[in-house]
This record gives structure tokens, C-alpha cells and sequence, in this order.
């Protein structure tokens, strides 16, 4: 599952920032032709802004080969429009052919398949999995003092399936919402969340300036 709903606003576009050219393909194209690339992926699916399906479609079209995409509208947050992407899954799920859900940010697009195939490998075998890089160089503003090992999380995050459909219906019926898919799993199951080893290259599109970075990045692989 890869979340394309939100604004991006702090880009500067006058468009949804995963819509925005990189190199040869819109950002959002990146992550979604590397996961239809893996072996073990059964669906692909991306959730839009509601009213932004066709201009996903149109901008995804030209770059998917064989591959096929589907499309659900996301909400109003985050956990929202993970809540709609899981449960368009459901019935896959509740029948044995999705064993594992991966959720990506669609302005991520330089994780790549090795860190995709990992995070999902490393879900299947413990509940659940997490990208993590070591931050460096952090100062705290109100005078704590800091472990001197931290790391920061990044998607694409993975889950075993059943087990997050578990997680997000108890989220909805407690009215919870989670700033990413291992807090409300960490909320409602027992089930681990191990960190898989990232890179910081596996950058978050926010600013103008990530962009000409991933373009760089792009140009330079």
C-alpha cells in the first residue's frame, strides 16, 4: 500500500508533491514501479486524495508496463487513509492470498526493492518490521539529555495481515489514531516491530530542496 493523499503543501506546488516530476517519472511512480517489481507482491495499491484518482491514474499510466495499480481514496489524516487502504484489502486478506501488508509514503520514492523485500521478509518471520536510520547530531530544546544511540523511522513499514486488520478495526472502534502504522500496531498487538537497517538516501519529499536532493541522488545512481 503506498499513501499519496496528502497535500504537500510545504513543497511549494500547486500540486500533490508526488505528482511532481523526478527525473523521467513523477515521484510517486518511483515506489510504485519497485514494488510491483517484487516477486512475492500480490497488489499494489495506492491511496489517493479524495478527487485525485484520475490524475494518479493519468500520471502513474505511462510507467506501470504490465503491472497493474488499484485505487482508493484516502481520509482526512494519515491514519484515515490507512484505515480505508486496509480495509479495501480485507477480503484478500480474510481469504489467505495477502499474508503481509506493506505501507509505503508515496513521497519516499528512493527506498528501493532490497529495503521493501527485507522489511516485508523481516515482517513475515516476527509481526511486524520498520526501516530505521541513526540520527546524528540532535540537540534537545528543553535541556534533556539524549540516548546517544537513536534511530529515525522511515516506510515502507510492514505487517503480518490479519494481525493489522486486527489493529485498525480495535483503532476505530477506540477512536484512536496513530502518527504511523507501528503506533497503532504497537497499541494493540503483542507482536514485535524490528528495525531493518535503512539509509538516509530513503529521504522524505517535505521541501523544494528534498527534491533537487533526490534528484541529485537519482542522477547520481
Amino acid at each position: 500500500m503506498i499513501l499519496a493523499a496528502g497535500a504537500g503543501a510545504r513543497v511549494g506546488a500547486g500540486s500533490n508533491k508526488v505528482l511532481l516530476p523526478l527525473g523521467d517519472r513523477p515521484v510517486l511512480a518511483w515506489s510504485v514501479q519497485d514494488a510491483l517489481a517484487l516477486d512475492d507482491v500480490r497488489r499494489v495499491l495506492v491511496v489517493v486524495r479524495p478527487g485525485e484518482a484520475d490524475d494518479v491514474a493519468a500520471a502513474l499510466a505511462p510507467h506501470l508496463g504490465d503491472g497493474e495499480v488499484g485505487l482508493v481514496e484516502g481520509g482526512a489524516t494519515r491514519h484515515a487513509s490507512e484505515w480505508a487502504g486496509v480495509q479495501a484489502l480485507v477480503p484478500e486478506i480474510e481469504a489467505g492470498e495477502v499474508d503481509v501488508v506493506a505501507i509505503h509514503d508515496g513521497a519516499r520514492p528512493l527506498a528501493g526493492r532490497a529495503l521493501f523485500a527485507a522489511t516485508i521478509r523481516t515482517a513475515r518471520e516476527s509481526g511486524g518490521a520498520l526501516p530505521g536510520v541513526r540520527l546524528a547530531g540532535l540537540l534537545p530544546l528543553d535541556g534533556r539529555t539524549l540516548p546517544t544511540e537513536l534511530d529515525g523511522v522511515q516506510t515502507p513499514q510492514a505487517f503480518r495481515a490479519r494481525d493489522l486488520v486486527a489493529a485498525y478495526s480495535a483503532a476505530a472502534a477506540d477512536d484512536f489514531e496513530g502518527t504511523d502504522t507501528a503506533a497503532c500496531w504497537s497499541r494493540y498487538r503483542d507482536l514485535p516491530v524490528v528495525r531493518v537497517p535503512s539509509d538516509p538516501a530513503n529521504l522524505k519529499i517535505t521541501f523544494a530542496e528534498d527534491l533537487d536532493l533526490a534528484l541529485a541522488l537519482v542522477t547520481g545512481r
